[in-house]
């Protein structure tokens, strides 16, 4: 049996999975992205090592699996650019929030940088956010923790999605 590895991953800069298996299934790449029009990227575009996609092993067969695009490059620890695109966001939404004072918005927009990597703060971040966000009403709160979910680290997840 051969040895397992990690195919390179093409994901436009926004985020969407073009081809997680751009290494060994090229047919399926694209230049831009058929759900946003973006373009794609197949390497970090800081240091330029390649995104890690499909992990292969050999003999097993994958029922169900779904990639998730990485949020930081394992090289040089830079955010991809949906990463980035999706922490601006956040910020930009938090301004138009109602229900929190300015203190809050900042508190709420600083916790972002922790939410997204496992960090000592990660905890704290994630119990500031759930605080915050319950004070400013479900649509608004459900729309901002779609935005941080989606890059948060498995920590901080946990914490967010948890019930009360």
């Amino acid at each position: 049996m051969g040895k397992w590895w990690y195919d390179t991953a093409q994901i436009c800069t926004n985020g969407h999975v073009t081809n997680p298996c751009s290494g060994s299934e090229p047919e399926r790449n694209a230049k831009f992205c058929d759900k946003c029009g973006a373009p794609t990227i197949t390497s970090c575009q800081d240091c330029n090592t390649t995104i890690k996609g499909y992990h292969h092993t050999p003999g097993l067969v994958d029922i169900g699996y779904r990639y998730t695009p990485p949020s930081f490059c394992p090289d040089c620890g830079k955010p991809y650019p949906w990463t980035e695109a999706k922490l601006k966001a956040a910020r930009e939404l938090t301004d138009l929030l109602e229900g929190l004072s300015q203190e809050e918005r900042e508190i709420l927009k600083k916790s972002f940088g922790d939410i997204v990597r496992d960090t000592p703060q990660t905890k704290v971040a994630a119990a500031q956010f759930k605080r915050l966000a319950a004070k400013v009403g479900k649509i608004a709160a459900e729309q901002l923790r779609e935005l941080v979910v989606d890059i948060a680290s498995e920590t901080a997840k946990k914490i967010i999605l948890e019930s009360k």
